[in-house]
């Protein structure tokens, strides 16, 4: 049992070399990288609290939760090991989850499906299920989780032909890319290990936590905002950047323009 735990007990090793700057850190790059997560969740969990505590308190679950996904993923790459590994795969699985049950939109439900509650319940049975088969085959688990971006994508295709909304679209367009380039590293990186090696440059799975980070903030404000237009559309939501909305990069977040006067309480 204590095997799980032991450094590079993981069938998973990325193509940054081992243990290279420090003894007790077997990717040393992919292990620094992962800390991206520390400052971008708790600067969205601010961000995204006004949306929040308007439409549903759970949705900060996802940013809390995306800290664990850069504790674990520290863990992994430092050590290599088994149990890094799985707590890694599965906070990103968990994460994902949560994603579905707060903002899959209500038309794309399974017609047996009549309310959020009730997919949300099924989400959890499915991801429950999912969680007990990862360990079957564990060299398994990474892309399965990257098919989730083009369900991801697919999903907001559809959400996306009828948008007028320009920032809407430019942030459309800004996270399909940033997922692009983000899964673009990570597929380098398990592939071309070895011409990445010949080039010396051997740091793209650091790269790609940075550039996913940055496209989990871009794509679930989108989401977000499509949300809030469907179910609090009294909110009047608007798009903004952080820090200065004249930037042409920034974070992106969620304005609520109506004033109390408008917005309905149950």
């Amino acid at each position: 049992m204590a095997g799980v735990f032991s450094y590079q007990s993981s069938d998973i090793d990325w193509c940054e070399d081992n243990f290279q700057h420090s003894e007790n850190v077997a990717e040393f790059f992919n292990t620094v990288s992962s800390f991206f997560f520390f400052i971008v969740a708790p600067i969205m969990l601010y961000l995204l609290h006004p949306y929040a505590k308007e439409r549903n308190l759970a949705v900060h679950m996802v940013w809390v939760m995306m800290i664990f996904v850069g504790l674990f993923s520290a863990y992994f790459h430092m050590t290599l090991s088994f149990v890094g590994q799985m707590l890694d795969e599965l906070s990103i699985l968990w994460v994902i989850a949560v994603g579905y049950s707060l903002w899959f939109p209500r038309k794309l439900f399974p017609s047996f499906i009549k309310d959020r509650s009730t997919f949300s319940k099924l989400v959890l049975v499915m991801t429950v299920i999912t969680s007990l088969v990862s360990f079957v085959k564990p060299t398994a688990n990474a892309y399965a989780l990257n098919c989730f971006g083009l369900h991801f994508l697919y999903t907001l295709a559809i959400e996306m032909r009828c948008c007028t909304d320009q920032r809407a679209l430019r942030l459309a367009k800004l996270s399909v890319g940033l997922w692009v380039l983000a899964i673009s590293c990570w597929v380098s990186d398990r592939f071309g290990c070895s011409f990445w090696q010949k080039m010396n440059f051997c740091y793209l799975h650091g790269l790609w936590h940075i550039f996913i980070v940055i496209a989990v903030a871009y794509g679930s404000t989108l989401i977000a905002y499509l949300d809030a237009n469907n179910e609090i559309p009294y909110s009047l939501p608007g798009l903004q950047y952080w820090p200065c909305d004249k930037w042409p990069v920034g974070l992106p977040h969620i304005v609520l323009k109506g004033t109390p006067k408008t917005r309905k309480r149950c």
